[in-house]
């Protein structure tokens, strides 16, 4: 592990996230070396019931919330309680950052907004998620990522051509917020730095989805038209069995090398796909063109293989099997093992970039139980003595394990 001395070693994370474009967010910075403390209810973050669960007979162990809670100390604080507010202003006077993904306005009800904090430290740096912004009329809307993907105009985009809009398989708002709220939180961490200046940071999902949008949106704030899917030029096609991908836009030179490929010269001077914008809008057309030339090999194999000869964007189709198995994966770590106390040792997927040459490993084992951390948390960070530590458990506020 790189974790003791990372880019964030030394700062402390009040996490009051939970699901997923938080949790996402808080992963990062734990991996990166903060210690970030998770306050979760007594039955724990809504993930811990999810898909796949790591222990026979218990509902609080899914691979969802293990893999992006790994690392991060879990106390629970029941927050609807007044007399949880003092303990959550030391936490946040304890604290760097502060992260949180509820709809605007439950925070101010709970007393953790970012008013309430920044009294009791000026220069903590506190970023909100949520899914339309802290301001403008849906503020207050519920949002998950369908819904997101929904009023955000890609799923629209993404019917190629079929006259019902489909569910989207990647919770990409959730994800792209999560990481959006990271890159914003270490540049305010950077400021703060040099002027000893906090921030309020606000960070919608649909934004940040609409944001990632590269053509459409462009095009017609500008004046011009929808581009909707399928995306010319990107094409997926069946070989013995095997599905192949092959991509002929994005860079000016793949043209010509499909051509060679292909020995098909002549048509660089048919008016039909001369340019880039003649290619896209008479894509039903050179679409047959190219499925013929890859029919012509005997297997996906030999199809690959002279594609990466012509330099030309292709790959195989994989499951997440094979994405598992496969040996570019291994070879960088990016399925890091970690300790758990009922397995053993469970895999994860590690933060997604290196730093100086290695990947930040989980800051420490698989999440486990709600408030695991709990006395350890309010004992060592924020130097409760025994006696209140065990009159909040007393008094319903806290738990520990």
């Amino acid at each position: 592990m790189i974790t003791a001395d990372g880019p964030l070693a030394g700062l402390t994370v009040l996490d009051l996230t939970r699901v997923l474009a938080g949790p996402y967010c808080t992963r990062l910075l734990a991996d990166l070396g903060a210690d970030v403390v998770k306050i979760e209810r007594r039955e724990g973050d809504d993930t811990r019931r999810g898909y796949s669960q790591l222990e026979p007979g218990r509902e609080d162990q899914a691979t969802y919330f293990v893999r992006i809670n790994v690392g991060k100390r879990s106390i629970v604080l029941d927050l609807t309680r007044p007399e949880a507010r003092p303990v959550v202003a030391d936490l946040a006077r304890a604290s760097d950052v502060v992260v949180e993904n509820f709809v605007p306005g439950v925070t101010a009800r709970l007393g953790c907004d970012h008013a309430t904090l920044a009294a009791v430290k000026p220069d903590l740096v506190y970023c909100s998620i949520s899914g339309f912004g802290q301001t403008g009329p849906w503020r207050t809307l519920q949002a998950f990522a369908h819904i997101i993907s929904a009023v955000s105009g890609l799923m629209h985009l993404e019917r190629n051509g079929e006259a019902e809009p489909r569910v989207s398989y990647l919770q990409a708002a959730d994800v792209l917020a999560g990481t959006h709220a990271f890159g914003a939180i270490c540049a305010a961490l950077w400021r703060r730095a040099r002027t000893g200046r906090g921030a309020h940071l606000d960070v919608s999902m649909l934004e940040c989805l609409v944001a990632a949008e590269d053509i459409t949106y462009g095009a017609m704030l500008n004046g011009g038209e929808e581009y909707p899917g399928p995306r010319a030029g990107m094409l997926i096609h069946e070989i013995g069995g095997e599905w192949f991908t092959v991509q002929s836009v994005g860079a000016p030179d793949l043209w010509q090398r499909l051509l060679t490929a292909m020995k098909r010269p002549e048509l660089a001077q048919d008016p039909r796909f001369a340019t880039p914008l003649a290619r896209r809008r008479n894509w039903p057309e050179l679409r047959p063109i190219i499925t013929a030339w890859i029919d012509s090999f005997a297997s996906a194999k030999d199809a690959l293989a002279a594609c990466n000869a012509a330099r030309i964007p292709a790959a195989p189709v994989l499951s997440p099997a094979d994405v598992i198995a496969h040996p570019h994966l291994a070879e960088r770590e990016f399925f890091p093992a970690v300790p758990h106390p009922g397995r053993e040792r469970v895999r994860v997927t590690g933060v997604p970039f290196m730093v100086d040459g290695r990947r930040p490993l989980p800051a420490g084992p698989a999440p486990y139980r709600p408030g695991e951390h709990t006395r350890e948390v309010l004992s060592g960070l924020l130097g409760y003595d025994a006696q209140k530590i065990e009159a909040l458990r007393k008094a319903g506020v806290i738990e520990v394990v």
